[in-house]
């Protein structure tokens, strides 16, 4: 089968055409309109390799509808094969000899559904950051003028009002209003897109499932399943929890073995989620712990033993890696999450 490499840009496409391994027969540089063109034109079977950048899925999407393979590969994995100086042409070449690598597991393309899913989320994530930036611009001009604010972010945005309306800060006052009409807006932003996210997940099962789990939201639900795809692609939860950066990052040589912190290689922001999630479920298993112990499932009593052990923060984290792999065993077995549930080895 005859593979192209193919490097991405905004308005130029570099191609490398290779009929057998390690040999490049033809090579193009092709606009927009014409790189979709050369897709067209391929009447036979041909295997599409690329980076998987922002436009990536895409033309994989592309290539697939016209009966094509399609393997996206990760930058960093690309990297190593390239020679010398950093070009088009040796991207190409770069990418032909990662190809043959059988070890490199490819990126899989992307549904649209997913793109705009976690485009939503982006968005949302977006105006989270603004909304933070503006409460801490607005605190700080209070905390300037000797104001003393809430700490609250709740009870500081209700008594935003009234304090921005001090004498101290009275020549600014019509500008820190216009800040707080920003806070609102930004708010309210992101409460269309979390009702925007129900409204698409309203008959998702497997989200349904996903939010059952403890410490597991909505929004987590949704970044994960669009995130991961198809979670038969990993053996286990703890191939999906190393994909996610959940695992701890080993240093090891001989016989002599050390693991250190989790190597936060995947995606930032499922994983910070996860994370979020997991501290909130070892807080209400703390409460539960102290109010009704009788009532701890197996996953809290677990939850609290190992904060008293190793302290909260590392708890919270080795919480958000066996999350990883409940949701894993969730989705791919298609059961209801239990928190008093014991996994049997096979014999």
């Amino acid at each position: 089968m005859k593979r192209i490499a193919v490097d991405l840009a905004k308005s130029v496409y570099q191609v490398a055409e290779s009929v057998r391994s390690g040999q490049v027969v033809q090579r193009k540089r092709l606009n927009r309109e014409a790189f979709r063109r050369y897709i067209q034109e391929q009447t036979e079977s041909v295997e599409w390799v690329m980076e998987a950048c922002g436009t990536a899925h895409y033309w994989g999407r592309l290539a697939q509808s016209l009966g094509h393979q399609v393997k996206l590969l990760h930058p960093r994995y690309v990297r190593p094969y390239r020679r010398r100086n950093k070009t088009d042409r040796n991207d190409c070449d770069a990418m032909l000899e990662a190809a043959r690598c059988t070890d490199i597991h490819p990126v899989p393309v992307k549904s649209h559904d997913q793109q705009q899913l976690q485009q939503l989320h982006g968005l949302r994530e977006t105006w989270k950051k603004s909304r933070t930036q503006r409460i801490n611009l607005l605190r700080s001009v209070l905390r300037e003028a000797g104001i003393e604010a809430p700490t609250s972010t709740v009870a500081f945005l209700q008594a935003a009002g009234e304090l921005v309306e001090q004498p101290e800060v009275a020549p600014l006052s019509r500008l820190l209003h216009i800040v707080l009409a920003e806070i609102n807006l930004y708010e309210q932003c992101m409460a269309e897109c979390e009702q925007q996210l129900k409204r698409w997940h309203a008959d998702d099962d497997i989200v349904r499932k996903l939010d059952e789990v403890s410490g597991i939201g909505l929004l987590t639900a949704s970044a994960l399943t669009a995130a991961v795809g198809k979670p038969e692609r990993f053996a286990n939860g703890r191939q999906l929890s190393a994909w996610l950066g959940m695992t701890p990052r080993e240093f090891s040589s001989g016989d002599r073995r050390k693991l250190g912190h989790i190597s936060r290689q995947g995606n930032v922001y499922v994983r910070t989620l996860l994370i979020h999630g997991s501290r909130a479920a070892l807080l209400a298993a703390q409460r539960c712990q102290s109010r009704t112990p009788e009532k701890l499932t197996q996953l809290q009593r677990w939850a609290v033993q190992t904060a008293a052990r190793i302290g909260h923060n590392k708890a919270a984290v080795a919480l958000a890696n066996k999350l990883v792999r409940i949701c894993w065993a969730v989705w791919c077995h298609e059961r209801r999450f239990n928190g008093n549930w014991q996994s049997t080895k096979p014999a």
